[in-house]
């Protein structure tokens, strides 16, 4: 759990802060921000897309050499960004090559995670997904910090650094032999086999359309904001306040998915609903209290609703397909 926790951290919270560079980049490169906004895009496409082999890598040879080479090859491209003169290097350092090193670490964490519990499943994928909501707080100031005393090519060295402890968290991941590993074959047999489950193929894209909606608060709410008239400072800080209920609502949740008897996909439908009626009323929200009330509630139910999505795959598809099976989710 404690590796899951630093790891979720030092990806999704390193992809949710990256967004401090931006405007050092396209000073830098004198590029208009949407060809630099691919940078970001390019490495998040790589990260789901590249999922599932992770997965397979996984299944084949354990989490750990994954993860570990998952780590090496994150740290690598954030080295190599801080030596690019173009945007094309930042594509190809940032986006592919860190982006695989992301696709390495994420799902095999998680999915060796949930082969380690059955009864406290939800609490464990909870405790450790606080680690996003964690570093999301903390890593965007620590960033500005970095680029205002080490410039941009510095701040990327001392990320690299940072990214190198994924290599760590790979180390601390010990496989687990489970009873039904031999019978549920290799990747090949697996993805096979989950291509024609219908429950599995069904929830994937009942998570694909729930995404649709999840995180458009965090890319539109502070221009939403500003069109109400609000101050720069007072829209960006409602996000760290999203990002605490965010933090919240995982623990909670993963508390809430091992207490109250009955399948854990009753808590995602009671979330998912809550997160959808919440975006719904943002258009017609206008005061400023009825505003903070909103981002506070969305920020719980959408953290709560991440723990039990997770929680629940391995009771769909087996502990045994859990690697290809999160693979195949993430990348879809």
């Amino acid at each position: 759990v404690l590796s899951a926790f630093f790891q979720s951290a030092l990806v999704f919270g390193v992809l949710r802060s990256f967004g401090v560079f931006f405007v050092e980049f396209v000073a830098a490169f004198e590029e208009p921000a949407a060809r630099v906004s691919w940078i970001a895009s390019i490495g998040i496409a790589v990260q789901q897309f590249g999922s599932p082999v992770g997965s397979a890598l996984s299944t084949k040879f354990g989490p750990r050499p994954a993860v570990m080479t998952g780590g090496i090859l994150t740290a690598l491209g954030m080295l190599l960004a801080s030596f690019a003169t173009s945007l094309t290097h930042l594509y190809l350092s940032i986006g592919l090559l860190s982006g695989s090193g992301w696709a390495l670490t994420f799902t095999p964490t998680l999915a060796c995670l949930s082969r380690y519990f059955s009864r406290r499943r939800s609490l464990a994928m909870g405790l450790a997904l606080t680690g996003v909501g964690l570093s999301s707080f903390a890593f965007a100031p620590l960033f500005q910090w970095l680029l205002n005393h080490y410039a941009w090519r510095g701040a990327l060295l001392l990320v690299s650094a940072l990214s190198l402890h994924l290599v760590a968290c790979g180390a601390l991941l010990r496989p687990l032999s489970l009873a039904e590993d031999p019978v549920v074959g290799g990747p090949g047999a697996q993805i096979t086999s989950l291509l024609r489950h219908g429950p599995f193929l069904r929830y994937t894209v009942a998570l694909t359309l729930i995404n649709t909606g999840y995180f458009i608060p965090y890319v539109h709410l502070v221009a939403h904001l500003r069109d109400l008239g609000w101050d720069p400072l007072p829209a960006a800080f409602l996000l760290s306040v999203a990002a605490i209920s965010d933090l919240v609502g995982r623990v909670a949740s993963g508390w809430l998915g091992d207490a109250v008897p009955g399948p854990v996909a009753r808590l995602l439908m009671l979330w998912t609903t809550l997160t959808g009626v919440i975006l719904a009323l943002y258009p017609v929200a206008e005061a400023p209290t009825g505003l903070v009330a909103l981002t506070m509630a969305y920020g719980f139910t959408s953290g709560a609703l991440t723990p039990v999505a997770f929680s629940v795959l391995p009771e769909l598809v087996g502990t045994g397909k859990i690697y290809c099976g999160l693979g195949l989710v993430q990348m879809v």
